[in-house]
């Protein structure tokens, strides 16, 4: 079986498709380089689609970041240490983090974290008090909640 060879595609196309990326969803740098990367383009169309996307507002990291933090934070109720190490991982700078982590309110912060503490709590069906309060500490920090509110709650919850 012969394989086809890879089909040449044109920077207007590139572009074009770039765009439809992008406005279908929030883009970060990253993600954009990853997905040119696959076009198999040469670094200078790279560098024109990436200079194209940024001057007519599809790319814009700033705005990534905030709908990011909101996003995960309201959808999955992620703490802001996990929203933070995800930020990082896709190359999001510190001004952009910081911007992003405004979006979320303290009140809202704790509200969220106390309930989904509390759902959890009800939710394990551990009998060995110790394993249970594990279970609850372990999950609650992989979401990312800050180490200090998660012990507090935990010993407020088994008292």
């Amino acid at each position: 079986m012969q394989q086809k060879p890879p089909t040449s595609i044109t920077v207007a196309e590139a572009t074009s498709k770039m765009e439809h990326y992008c406005a279908y969803q929030e883009r970060c740098h990253k993600d954009i380089v990853t997905k040119l990367n696959t076009m198999r383009l040469i670094p200078a169309a790279k560098e024109q689609i990436i200079i194209h996307l940024i001057e007519h507002n599809f790319l814009n990291e700033e705005r990534f970041a905030k709908s990011f933090a909101r996003g995960k934070f309201s959808i999955k109720k992620w703490g802001k240490q996990r929203i933070i190490r995800e930020l990082k991982y896709r190359d999001i700078s510190q001004y952009n983090l910081k911007e992003a982590l405004k979006e979320i309110s303290d009140t809202d912060y704790l509200n969220t974290f106390h309930e989904l503490a509390e759902k959890k709590y009800h939710l394990l069906t551990e009998t060995n008090l110790i394993k249970k309060r594990k279970k609850l500490t372990d999950y609650l920090l992989y979401r990312g909640w800050e180490t200090h509110l998660v012990f507090e709650k935990v010993r407020e919850l088994f008292e």
